[in-house]
């Protein structure tokens, strides 16, 4: 019997990619203004010049384990201090930022540090004022509140996250427990997060599902625990060697499936 349901955060309940998307339209839109950069060109060269920039740091693999990727590098301020990885990459991200912003105005032939420096805090700004939730996540959650335990499982920054949350206060009173990988210290798909969550809840995992968009780690993770998985495929995308137990393509399908089939 299915008593609690693991929900990931970033593109199944918020949708975070929108807002990193609707960010870099603003901030090449306002560098077009001053500069007369393409804004397609200059987004599409700032998200190279990021992920190469973001995986010659130190902290990479510490990134990667935790889940934050190179584009929450651009705008998150990391401020926590239980660990030490998260120090040094709170040093690094300013001079990163900044150096995304400036070499993807070179890439386009613009040699302006300074304006890549404004375009680093304008792209901060933007994200910050454009949290977006799917149009049918508090629907799903109000169906499921109170005839399920609502557990957050998420990757990343618990600062950032927990930054993420505050922006949409909505969310929170859902769920009865928030486990966030950064203070795990390993994120999905690894075992531990799944543990934490289950040993949280007092349960089996026979008793949870998990809810996500991501294959490789939501999804993979469950599955190696044992737990049944719903995959949140918007996209319309074929899994290959991860396959869901069940499908979705919009979130609120997710309510048939745990009242109907499971």
């Amino acid at each position: 019997m299915i008593k609690a349901i693991l929900f990931d955060l970033d593109d199944t309940l918020l949708w975070d990619s929108k807002s990193i998307e609707e960010a870099f339209k603003a901030t090449c839109n306002y560098a077009y203004s001053k500069a007369g950069t393409d804004p397609k060109a200059l987004e599409s060269s700032v998200r190279e010049a990021a992920r190469e920039l973001y995986a010659s740091y130190d902290t990479y693999e510490f990134t990667q384990n935790i889940g934050i990727n190179p584009f929450e590098g651009l705008w998150g301020d990391f401020l926590d201090d239980h660990d030490e990885r998260f120090l040094k990459l709170k040093e690094i991200v300013p001079a990163y930022r900044k150096k995304a912003w400036t070499i993807g105005l070179q890439t386009l032939g613009i040699q302006d540090s300074v304006l890549g420096e404004e375009l680093s805090e304008k792209f901060r700004q933007e994200r910050n004022q454009r949290p977006y939730v799917y149009e049918d996540t508090f629907r799903v959650l109000q169906e499921l509140n109170g005839k399920y335990q609502l557990l957050l499982l998420t990757n990343g920054s618990p600062h950032l996250q927990n930054t993420k949350l505050d922006k949409t206060p909505e969310l929170l009173p859902y769920f009865q427990e928030v486990i966030i990988s950064g203070e795990v210290g390993k994120g999905k798909p690894d075992r531990a997060m799944f543990e934490h969550a289950l040993e949280r809840l007092q349960l089996q995992k026979e008793e949870v599902i998990m809810v996500g968009d991501n294959l490789n780690t939501d999804i993979l993770g469950a599955s190696n625990m044992g737990i049944t998985t719903i995959w949140i495929n918007r996209r319309g995308q074929t899994p290959q060697q991860v396959v869901p137990d069940y499908e979705a393509k919009e979130l609120h399908e997710v309510i048939h499936i745990v009242k109907n089939v499971l």
